[in-house]
C-alpha cells in the first residue's frame, strides 16, 4: 500500500475504528468460511493489511475477534493461521451442537408464544424458497441458503430462556458453517435437507418436543454423514 493510501486508512480509522474493525472482521470471516482463506493457512498481518486496505492495528483486532470465534488460531510470536478442519473436529462439534440445540428447542416449544410461531412460519417459508434454488445450484445458492438456514434455526430456538445456551449454540452453529459448505457444494445434491426442515418445523408447531428434537438430531448429523461417506475430509 502506498503512503497516500496509508494516510487515508489512518484517517478513516481515527473517525470510526470500531466500524473498520467490524467490517474487516466480517470480510475475513466470509473469506474463511467461503474457503478463500484455506484451513491451516498462515495469516500474515503485513500481507492481509494490504489486501484488505486497513492498518496493522485494525487487522490484528479483527484477527483477535476471529480467534474468539475459534476460526483463527493465534500462534504467539509466529502470528495467526486459519483453524484447520477435520472429521474428528466435526464429530465433536456435531455431538455438542446436538446437546445445546435440542435443549434450546425443548425450551422454545415449551415457552414460545404466538409471536414465536409467527416468526418460525416466516423463516420456514423463506428457507423453503432458498432450498428450491439450492437443489439446482448448490454452489451459487449456498450463501443465500445459509442465511435463511441460520434464520430458521434462530427462529426455532428463539424462545429459549438461557442466555448461555443461546450464546454457545450460536458459536457452534457458526463453527459448523464451513462444514455445511463442504457438504453442500462438494457432496451429493442436498435433496434431503428440505424434508428434514419440514419435519422439524411441523413437529415444533405441533408442540411435539420429542419428535422435533429427534428429527433435529438427524438433521444436525447431515453434514457429518455426507462428509464421512464421501471421504471429503481426513
Amino acid at each position: 500500500m502506498n503512503q497516500a493510501a496509508d494516510s487515508m486508512v489512518e484517517q478513516a480509522e481515527d473517525e470510526s475504528p470500531r466500524t473498520l474493525i467490524g467490517a474487516t472482521y466480517t470480510k475475513l470471516r466470509h473469506d474463511i468460511v467461503g474457503g478463500r482463506l484455506q484451513p491451516g493457512q498462515k495469516l500474515r498481518v503485513d500481507h492481509l493489511k494490504s489486501s484488505y486496505q486497513v492498518s496493522s492495528g485494525t487487522m490484528r483486532e479483527a484477527l483477535a475477534l476471529l480467534v474468539s470465534d475459534a476460526l483463527v488460531v493465534a500462534q504467539g510470536q509466529r502470528g495467526f493461521r486459519v483453524t484447520s478442519v477435520s472429521l474428528a473436529d466435526l464429530e465433536d462439534l456435531t455431538r455438542v451442537r446436538v446437546l445445546l440445540e435440542t435443549e434450546a428447542v425443548r425450551d422454545s416449544i415449551l415457552l414460545g408464544k404466538d409471536d414465536w410461531e409467527a416468526n418460525l412460519v416466516g423463516a420456514f417459508h423463506r428457507l423453503t424458497r432458498a432450498e428450491e434454488r439450492l437443489r439446482t445450484d448448490p454452489g451459487g445458492s449456498f450463501d443465500e441458503w445459509e442465511q435463511c438456514n441460520r434464520r430458521f434455526h434462530e427462529a426455532l430456538t428463539a424462545a429459549c430462556r438461557s442466555r448461555w445456551v443461546q450464546r454457545m449454540r450460536l458459536m457452534l452453529y457458526q463453527q459448523s458453517e464451513r462444514y455445511r459448505r463442504i457438504a453442500a457444494t462438494q457432496g451429493p445434491p442436498p435433496i434431503e435437507v428440505h424434508s428434514e426442515h419440514t419435519g422439524i418445523f411441523e413437529a415444533a408447531l405441533a408442540r411435539n418436543a420429542e419428535t422435533a428434537c429427534a428429527l433435529l438430531t438427524i438433521h444436525i448429523h447431515r453434514a457429518l454423514l455426507v462428509i464421512r461417506t464421501a471421504g471429503l475430509l481426513p
